[in-house]
């Protein structure tokens, strides 16, 4: 356990700690190119522990289904979908009650600037590399150690999935800190019973990228950004 706790600990701080000095670099004024390591730290760190190790980074959910394998990819976004369709009204219900209520926020017809970037940027360029990085090993890798004695809705699930979602929530805070970090952990859920339902990480990339989407959507209909 100690041993595993030091390897994951070592993994996500440093990855994380890198990840914010480039994020310093971008704010200093170097050229957003530089960000294109963001999510190449993600993928690639724990692909290469896997390389250390002398496993195979496929038992851990870091690869994906060719773009030919339509069959993989349309079983993912229809498990996301399912998700999806619980809980948007009650999300969209607690958004807008949240942003009119307390702060007097209206909505308008207005979308993101670039919108039709949404997708492509926030499936592969943050969802994706961040599913590979959490979901993936951090995951696999404590569900090696730790057993998954309850069931949530038909999946065996274990103390893996609420520290995981704990490491991803606060490891935003380590990039760039919000105040409202600690939210991220209840999507963080979804996202990984979705890997453990799927043994996949692709549904739950769907699920984080959509998540993401829709923030973005509404807060821009309700003049936050």
């Amino acid at each position: 356990m100690k041993k595993l706790a030091i390897e994951l600990g070592l993994l996500w701080l440093g990855t994380l700690l890198a990840i914010r000095g480039v994020v310093v670099l971008h704010d200093l004024g170097v050229h957003e190119v530089v960000l294109a390591l963001v999510p190449f730290l993600f993928v690639y760190a724990p692909v290469y522990l896997c390389r250390y190790r002398g496993v195979d980074p496929d038992g851990y959910g870091l690869a994906l289904p060719a773009f030919s394998d339509g069959p993989a990819w349309k079983e993912a976004a229809i498990e996301a979908g399912k998700v999806i369709a619980i809980i948007i009204v009650p999300w969209l219900l607690g958004y807008h009650l949240y942003q009119s209520l307390i702060f007097g926020y209206a909505p308008d017809l207005r979308l993101p600037k670039d919108a039709w970037l949404l997708i492509p940027y926030h499936l592969f360029f943050v969802a994706v590399p961040e599913e590979f990085f959490y979901r993936g090993y951090l995951q696999g890798r404590l569900n090696e150690l730790l057993p998954r004695p309850w069931t949530l809705f038909g999946v065996a699930v274990g103390w893996s999935l609420p520290l995981t979602a704990i490491i991803f929530a606060f490891g935003h805070s380590i990039v760039t800190f919000r105040w409202w970090h600690f939210a991220i952990f209840f999507p963080a859920l979804l996202f990984g019973w979705l890997r453990e339902k799927t043994g996949s990480t692709l549904a739950g990339a769907f699920f984080h990228a959509w998540c993401n989407i829709t923030v973005a959507v509404l807060d821009a209909m309700y003049g936050l950004r």
